[in-house]
């Protein structure tokens, strides 16, 4: 999967690991995620998938933690978050919303295999034991929209790897590696 990464990256991995400011921060990269998917929905489903949406990517930051915790690369542990988004996208009909293409669903599960199967994270599962209490709020699925076969936002062929596009707009392959100094201050919703 292709992925920006830049200072805000890791200065928000950082931030999530303090007392305090992890919480700000961790409520503001919910906030960022289900505006920018959220925006990505058909206008006549926003509304309706927000609630899911907020549940899914508080669940999903509590995975990145996890995988950072269990000495991921920052960008490895976020690919793995939006690699199970695209999943539960998938599993809605959510074409517009996917970030890769539906035939690459499974080379991405299998790169990530042995994350995902110690968490209990499936396709059908994508947030696995992260999962809230009860499930996540229902949103109603489009199916149909998988077999129109448009993915304005899937970008395929990256599915062996993840791939980093810096501050320079140069996409390498692999993790960048962390800045020597990274201000907390830098994450968003830290100040």
């Amino acid at each position: 999967m292709k992925l920006r990464q830049n200072v805000t990256h890791f200065a928000a991995r950082k931030a999530l690991e303090m007392p305090g400011v992890g919480e700000m921060v961790h409520e503001k990269l919910v906030d960022v995620h289900v505006s920018v998917f959220g925006g990505w929905a058909d206008d006549e489903h926003t509304d309706e998938r927000i609630p899911h949406l907020e549940a899914f990517f508080d669940a999903s930051t509590e995975m990145y933690l996890a995988a950072l915790q269990a000495g991921y690369e920052e960008a490895v542990a976020r690919e793995m978050t939006h690699i199970v988004a695209t999943f539960d996208f998938y599993n809605h009909g959510w074409a517009e919303m996917m970030e890769f293409p539906p035939e690459e669903v499974d080379a991405h599960y299998e790169r990530h295999r042995e994350f995902f199967e110690a968490h209990d994270i499936t396709v059908e599962d994508p947030l696995g034991e992260f999962a809230p209490e009860g499930g996540l709020p229902d949103a109603p699925a489009t199916p149909e929209r998988l077999d129109d076969g448009e993915f304005p936002h899937a970008e395929g062929g990256f599915a062996d790897d993840v791939y980093v596009e810096g501050d320079d707009g140069e996409t390498h392959q692999g993790s960048a590696e962390e800045p020597e100094h990274v201000d907390v201050e830098d994450a968003p919703g830290a100040n």
